[in-house]
């Protein structure tokens, strides 16, 4: 299965857009920048080639240890931000839909169009959000297949790996309400490690995680999930053979609300990650295994100063607002992640 991407080249830094303030633009990478002491070098023997002199935090992004999160309109209820990879082709609001010719994931959800909604006894009542699977059981895997270098059982095991992290980042509510990077950062690649936790312990994790603001309260209800997960086999520009798995999800959250209008009640965050898992005969060992190729995410009925910490908090804008983005397409895993800022 391969994703819906023109070309096999990697994400690059976007294009400046309308109210879109891109991270600043990494160096061109050398390919390794400053091998460790002891690493093989490249060269045409084929001997194992070590990521942490271009690859210095958690995504693959050549010097930059850290890319900072691009936020648009940071002030209210919804923001996209976007933690894009810098090797110059433009990332515009990436989505990931179904093929062509198959229904939308949307297309049995309920309306919510309604100009007088009914009252909502449960938080997802009266959203497209009440026929999402719940938790874990929206994360559905695509078949493992032999793809390029890279066998079939090696695909399955990308693909577990991928999904062990969702679920810890975007499911798990100890991690969500906790203050412990750790248990996500241990299941990346060692030489991610650093660069991961330097990005929680800013704001440039909400791209690919969750994070519940202090003081914000969950319901005790499973968040609810759609969406879908594709790959494809692929190289990086100085040959590295990877596996690129993109995920494409939207996830609703539950919290506490005295309001009984329809979606009051959640905050939805609309998520497109694409996850890398270089081949082991081309990198070190300690390279081996995940790596966060690009992430970009859109979050709706948000507390805005909450969000601008990465933080989840429920907002003070509804979905009843006219200003607003489409209530559909919040829902929508096919809708493009461009869509209104209410903030």
């Amino acid at each position: 299965m391969t994703d819906a991407r023109p070309d096999s080249t990697p994400p690059r830094q976007p294009a400046p857009t309308p109210g879109h303030r891109p991270g600043p633009p990494a160096a061109a990478p050398q390919w390794p920048r400053q091998p460790p002491p002891g690493a093989v070098g490249p060269g045409r023997g084929g001997g194992p080639q070590s990521w942490r002199g271009r690859h210095s935090g958690s995504l693959l992004t050549g010097v930059t240890a850290l890319l900072l999160l691009a936020f648009v309109g940071v002030v209210g209820g919804a923001v996209l931000v976007s933690m894009p990879s810098a090797r110059g082709r433009p990332v515009v609001f990436p989505t990931f839909g179904p093929p062509s010719g198959a229904p939308s994931p949307m297309s049995a959800a309920p309306s919510a169009t309604s100009a007088a909604p009914p009252r909502a006894s449960g938080p997802f009542d009266g959203t497209p959000a009440a026929g999402f699977p719940q938790g874990q059981a929206g994360i559905v895997l695509p078949a493992a297949k032999r793809t390029g270098p890279f066998t079939e059982k090696q695909v399955a095991a990308a693909l577990a790996k991928v999904r062990k992290v969702l679920v810890t980042a975007r499911l798990d509510r100890q991690f969500m309400t906790g203050d412990d990077p750790e248990p996500l950062v241990r299941q990346f690649a060692r030489d991610a490690r650093a660069g991961l936790r330097k990005a929680f312990a800013s704001d440039t994790f909400a791209a690919y995680a969750t994070r519940v603001a202090p003081g914000a309260r969950l319901t005790a209800d499973q968040p609810r999930v759609r969406g879908r997960i594709s790959y494809r086999a692929t190289k990086d520009d100085k040959g590295i053979r990877i596996l690129a798995v993109t995920t494409n999800f939207v996830w609703s959250y539950a919290f506490r609300s005295t309001s009984t209008v329809p979606g009051d009640a959640l905050v939805v965050v609309h998520d497109t990650v694409v996850w890398s898992v270089p081949h082991p005969d081309d990198v070190e060992s300690s390279s081996t295994g995940l790596w966060i190729e690009d992430a970009n995410a859109y979050a709706a009925n948000v507390d805005c100063a909450a969000y601008d910490k990465g933080l989840l908090d429920l907002g003070t804008h509804g979905f009843d607002d006219p200003d607003g983005p489409d209530l559909d397409a919040v829902f929508d895993p096919a809708a493009t992640l461009d869509l209104p800022d209410t903030c």
